[in-house]
């Protein structure tokens, strides 16, 4: 981009005093910076488009979420926002990367509209030092995030005037009509998610990673809501990343620098890592605040629900600083399930784990809507099907293939499917599972305590149950035993079962009859 005043890797203090200045933002009680993103405050996902060409035409997996946009449609909204950015007084540049291991690093220049999206650029992605960003090869994927440019649906063939648009070909995002920073991060990790697995064979993940004192390797995938920020904030192991990783033949790397942690009920005494980690140099979006105008209010969802926050992965204390570990030896999927029928920590056989991971399942309830208390189910492929460019099957077969030869070698990983949400009946009737529970739980399965107990296989959705686990009450695992009417359970277990089957009737057809076998029973006797 030509521009008579480019601001290029502007220090974070002038990048803050800039947004201050222009009356973006202020800061906050403990020196974060705290803005609002306007119109949008979470992802559009009806609003993002791959081009379609020659690359992508064969190999994309098509469809409500992957939505195919024409090279011309695309080429107009460039020239719309490069003419629009050579209007503005001034645009900020940062040099970037993404994937922490240097064999798989690929180079990003971030231009920007408004200082504070260069400061997210700065937290979320991999910061070069001063040597590197001289020899950087700043071209290899570039993004232009400009809230003011819009499209016109009837020109640019987009839903409505705002958009985010991936091209493979030149190796570039637009991002336009919308201030949202998720946009940026989301739209290099849908690129990872594309490019690691078909050319560099590495799994691209939706997950966090630790690492305890043995140098053993966990992953944690699940969807919002479910505690996989929460669970892997550990102060007994390390954290790797909170949220996006790609896992090589040689270890785990985190594909980012920073960590975006929504704070909507936000605590000290949940999760006090986090919450330390929002001091100067962290960006507070869309969060309430208290009548002195600058404490943040972290149950006030008046702005939205999805208050959020980032900041540099130091802004962590326990971490690890080379953003590596070792080949995973334990994984984690974590579901809220709010019918109270999953068994709060079972094991799961490879065909399972890539059952479940197809799946990607979790329950919410929509408590902003008045009236309804039924549990709202979410299947979201691999744990992150707004990012995945390519059929989930692709995703697990590797996965398949890594649990697999992990077995064959002697070290077999072991794939645990976490219940974060209710027992003793459905959300309304039951309660949420204490979250010093499930961390026992983890700690267990983790420290190889559920190594040796007997095991029981759930009726219905054929997991393997333990039967004790330390510091857990031995009633709260057998999930039936839990309902004061176990024919009200049965009935729950039912109804879940069959919603797993209707969503895998979308994925049957390149599932092969292994994975199939591993979904739930339905009609099943208790």
């Amino acid at each position: 981009m030509q521009h008579h005043n480019l601001r290029e890797n502007l220090k974070v203090a002038a990048l803050v005093e800039d947004t201050i200045t222009k009356g973006q933002g202020h800061l906050s009680d403990t020196g974060a910076l705290i803005i609002n993103t306007g119109k949008y405050t979470g992802r559009s996902p009806q609003d993002r488009y791959i081009v379609e060409d020659d690359i992508t035409r064969d190999t994309v997996d098509w469809g409500k979420i992957n939505k195919p946009i024409a090279p011309e449609a695309f080429a107009g909204l460039l020239e719309k926002t490069l003419a629009y950015a050579g209007g503005l007084e001034e645009v900020y540049v940062r040099d970037a990367y993404a994937c922490a291991s240097r064999k798989y690093r690929i180079n990003i220049r971030v231009f920007t509209e408004y200082p504070w999206q260069n400061m997210f650029a700065y937290n979320m992605f991999l910061r070069p030092d001063d040597e590197r960003i001289t020899n950087l090869i700043s071209d290899e994927w570039t993004i232009y995030a400009f809230p003011g440019v819009t499209a016109d649906p009837a020109v640019h063939g987009t839903r409505q005037d705002n958009f985010s648009i991936i091209n493979f070909t030149e190796k570039t995002i637009l991002i336009g009509g919308t201030a949202y920073t998720g946009e940026i991060k989301k739209g290099i990790f849908s690129v990872l998610n594309y490019v690691l697995p078909t050319r560099r064979n590495v799994l691209s993940m939706h997950c966090s990673a630790n690492v305890g004192t043995k140098g053993d390797t966990a992953l944690f995938f699940g969807l919002s809501g479910t505690g996989k920020t929460t669970l892997s904030n550990d102060p007994d192991r390390r954290l790797i990343g909170d949220d996006e990783h790609g896992w090589s033949q040689a270890n785990v790397f985190n594909l980012e620098g920073g960590c975006y942690a929504k704070v909507i009920d936000l605590s000290e005494s949940k999760e006090p890592q986090i919450y330390r980690a929002i001091k100067f140099g962290a960006l507070l979006e869309n969060i309430g605040l208290k009548e002195d105008g600058h404490t943040p209010d972290y149950e006030d969802d008046s702005i939205t629900q999805n208050t959020r926050v980032s900041y540099p992965i130091y802004h962590i204390d326990n971490i690890m600083y080379n953003s590596r570990g070792d080949l995973p030896r334990n994984i984690f999927f974590l579901t809220c399930d709010a019918f109270g029928v999953l068994p709060p920590i079972s094991k799961l056989t490879a065909e399972q784990a890539m059952y479940q991971f197809i799946s990607g399942y979790t329950a919410k309830i929509a408590g902003t809507e008045a009236g309804i208390t039924e549990p709202q189910v979410t299947f979201s492929a691999c744990f992150g099907a707004p990012f995945i460019p390519l059929h989930p099957t692709h995703y697990a077969d590797m996965l398949g293939s890594k649990l697999k030869e992990s077995e064959q070698e002697g070290e077999p990983i072991n794939v645990w499917l976490i219940n974060t949400g209710w027992t003793g009946g459905a959300y309304g009737e039951g309660s949420r599972i204490e979250l010093a529970f499930t961390r026992a739980m983890i700690k267990a399965a983790l420290t190889g305590a559920l190594d040796d107990v007997p095991y029981v296989a759930d009726p219905v959705f054929g997991l393997q149950r333990p039967v004790s686990c330390p510091d857990v009450p031995n009633a709260m695992l057998n999930p039936r035993d839990t309902w004061r009417n176990e024919a009200e359970y049965d009935k729950a277990a039912q109804r879940l079962a069959q919603l797993f089957h209707n969503n895998f009737a979308n994925f049957a057809d390149q599932a092969d009859e292994g994975i199939l076998s591993a979904g739930p029973k339905t009609a099943v006797t208790q």
